[in-house]
């Protein structure tokens, strides 16, 4: 049995996430960023497909990303409260890694592993992030399952979508405790 972690435990049990509105910069570099997308890329992935990949959007990037929701949802007639809501999501924030699901062709590994694995991925990034001591927040939105908008603004092809936006940077406040499942309600003991 591999040696018990306490402290990787106790991060476990206590983990939240950081709202990403209340985010702000510094945010990491380069060289800080790297053990995080190294952490994340350890996650589960049955078979070695690695269905998955990091695009990192610093600041220009962010800009552009910005409008091009802006665009977007103006094409689409979006609401203009969801519109700006999803464009403050990339002009605020001080960082963001966009994890990209690749489905791949395998005649063992089902296309639903892949996705699950990708999902395992930006948890274990925002899991990585909050450890080291970023705020970071899982996003995803109308703009994430929008295909025009990810393939024209991100370079997706037809067979990759946005299984999550990791936004990181410092945490200006600390959100307070929010409920939690019931454990009783959401487990079911079966001994035969």
């Amino acid at each position: 049995m591999p040696t018990p972690n306490p402290q990787a435990m106790d991060f476990l049990l206590s983990r939240r996430s950081r709202p990403a509105k209340t985010l702000t910069g510094p945010a990491p570099d380069r060289a800080a960023l790297l053990p995080l997308l190294t952490a994340a890329a350890r996650t589960p992935d049955h078979g070695k497909l690695e269905p998955w990949r990091f695009i990192v959007l610093e600041r220009g990037a962010l800009d552009r990303v910005a409008e091009a929701v802006t665009a977007r949802a103006a094409a689409l007639e979006i609401e203009p409260e969801q519109a700006a809501k999803a464009r403050a999501a990339f002009a605020d924030s001080p960082l963001c890694v966009a994890v990209i699901e690749v489905q791949k062709q395998s005649p063992k590994i089902p296309p639903l592993e892949q996705t699950y694995s990708a999902g395992a991925a930006c948890l274990a990034l925002l899991n990585a992030a909050l450890a080291s001591g970023w705020g970071a927040n899982w996003l995803t939105g109308w703009a994430s399952h929008d295909r025009t908008f990810v393939a024209e603004t991100l370079g997706l092809a037809e067979n990759e979508r946005v299984a999550g936006f990791i936004h990181i940077g410092t945490e200006t406040s600390a959100p307070p405790e929010r409920p939690r499942p019931d454990l009783e309600a959401i487990t079911t003991w079966m001994d035969a």
